[in-house]
Formats: structure tokens, C-alpha cells, sequence
């Protein structure tokens, strides 16, 4: 219905289900674990929950070398 939304999308986990295995392969989304899981009331999503919000705190809070003033590889050593 609105294929925009797919690059807001995330497969958290792959279930052991074929028919959800079928699904993330025809959405072409990458799950972030596999731990064969077959329990259907969204542990995947709340053991992948923790790596989806620490990849967002490494792209908001990590200094990039411009913000921390490295202009260089070699930058201070003697």
C-alpha cells in the first residue's frame, strides 16, 4: 500500500516459520538475527530492539573526525 515505508522498515529477526522467511526475502530486508525463533509474540523484535537503538546512538552521538578536530591520520603523534 505505500512502498515508501519499506526504507523505514527493519526484519529483526528470522523465524524458523517458512512462510516468514518467505516474507523478508520478498520485502528484501536483511534480519538482523537468526536464531531460529518460532514463538510468534515479537521476542525477535525485542532481542534486535537493543542493536536498532544503539546503531541510532552511534549515528547521533559519535563525534565524527571533523566535530573532534582530527584533520589527519597521523594527527598528534611525535
Amino acid at each position: 500500500m505505500c512502498p515508501d515505508a519499506l526504507g523505514a522498515c527493519v526484519a529483526g529477526h528470522r523465524s524458523a516459520e517458512p512462510g516468514h522467511g518467505a516474507a523478508v526475502e520478498s520485502l528484501r530486508l536483511r534480519p538482523l538475527v537468526d536464531l531460529e525463533l518460532r514463538l510468534g509474540e515479537g521476542t525477535g523484535a525485542l532481542l534486535a530492539l537493543p542493536l536498532v537503538q544503539s546503531a541510532a546512538r552511534v549515528l547521533h552521538e559519535v563525534a565524527t573526525f571533523d566535530s573532534a578536530g582530527v584533520s589527519e591520520k597521523d594527527a598528534g603523534r611525535p
